[in-house]
């Protein structure tokens, strides 16, 4: 008996499948290639991979500034794999951790010819798994084993790039020491990724601008109490003005560390103890300044039934994002709070190179 074609996956299904598999160590097929998560790749899987012909070590073009190695693809570096290469080769050239105690790992031959989508997919994939972006691709073998996910490059960009969906799941009432009339909205993706909240205050009116934030997770910052960032003390002052005023919304956005997650923002972290700065030690590890997607809070905005907004940020690409998925942004509102001795090389840092208004 054929199973109904709706009981499949769906490309997107297929994608978060991909990302779990990445995570687990397991090869993805992506446009006739084998690609794998150097993060995760075990002794095992880099001897088979080895046998089925020359491997390739694709690295953002951030990854291989550090490491000198030619970018002929704008954005990526394909690095040839010696066949000597081992796997604590192809991890130190994935995981900064160790650049400054063993600073020459060259020199390293790029490939210049040949498509380079697949690996500029691999790459997304694992970026998008809060891997380190740094993948292993090799030929398919002329046997391939069953069970493995299948993947189009070209999909693969645009599933990850598109603009996301959201449907609410579930509200409550929620009681706060900024305010006691609190309301919690949870809202799923339809793309299967991390759920993200509203934290609505008061009883905003629809018609007018609602005073809001968009806040990104800080595990460090709003759990922890972390004096290396700004983000708890930010989280409760917004909170306790919406509280003050009575009414407010604040979107808690599962964005952790810029979007990288909390593993790499640990390892930025690390790099930081380092010498280096906020945007260097992103840079060192193969991501971009900034890695998050601020569409998610316009979408869940419009959701919630706001059509304008009093934004409390210092970030002007809130501002600048907000208005152009349109959202009227009628006024931007500072929140400057929690400068401390130990976070005020980093804020200078979001102000010098990330534009914030500090």
């Amino acid at each position: 008996m054929k199973t109904p074609l709706a009981l499949g996956p769906s490309p997107a299904e297929r994608l978060n499948r991909a990302r779990a598999d990445l995570r687990m160590g397991l090869p993805v097929v992506v446009s006739g290639q084998l690609a794998v998560a150097v993060e995760t790749l075990s002794v095992e899987r880099l001897a088979a991979l080895r046998g089925l012909g020359p491997l390739t070590l694709a690295l953002t073009a951030w990854r291989a500034e550090t490491l000198k190695a030619r970018v002929y693809d704008n954005d990526l570096a394909r690095v040839v794999v010696p066949e000597e290469a081992d796997l604590g080769w192809l991890r130190a050239l994935a995981d900064p951790a160790g650049d400054l105690m063993t600073p020459m790992k060259g020199p390293l031959s790029t490939r210049r010819d040949g498509e380079a989508t697949p690996a500029r997919a691999a790459l997304q994939l694992a970026k998008s798994a809060q891997l380190l972006p740094a993948a292993l691709l090799a030929p398919l073998p002329k046997t391939l084993p069953e069970g493995l996910t299948h993947l189009d490059a070209e999909e693969i960009l645009r599933l990850i790039s598109a603009e996301t969906a959201f449907a609410p799941v579930s509200a409550a009432r929620v009681p706060m020491r900024a305010a006691e009339k609190g309301r919690l909205h949870i809202f799923r993706p339809d793309n299967g990724s991390e759920e993200h909240y509203a934290i609505e205050i008061g009883s905003p009116d629809r018609a007018a601008p609602v005073l809001a934030r968009l806040h990104s997770a800080c595990f460090t910052g709003d759990v922890l109490g972390s004096l290396k960032c700004d983000c708890g003390p930010q989280l409760d002052a917004a909170l306790h003005q919406m509280g003050a005023e009575g009414a407010g919304v604040l979107l808690y956005l599962n964005q952790e560390g810029r979007g990288i997650g909390l593993a790499n923002k640990m390892r930025a972290y690390a790099l930081q103890d380092q010498g280096f700065d906020t945007v260097e030690a992103n840079h060192r590890l193969g991501f971009e300044d900034d890695e998050r997607d601020f569409r998610i809070g316009a979408a869940i905005l419009k959701k919630l039934g706001f059509s304008a907004v009093r934004l409390l940020t210092n970030n002007p690409a809130k501002v600048r994002m907000l208005q152009s998925h349109g959202i009227t942004v009628a006024e931007r509102v500072p929140l400057k709070v929690g400068k401390s001795a130990h976070n005020a090389a980093y804020l200078a840092t979001k102000a010098a190179k990330s534009g914030h208004l500090l």
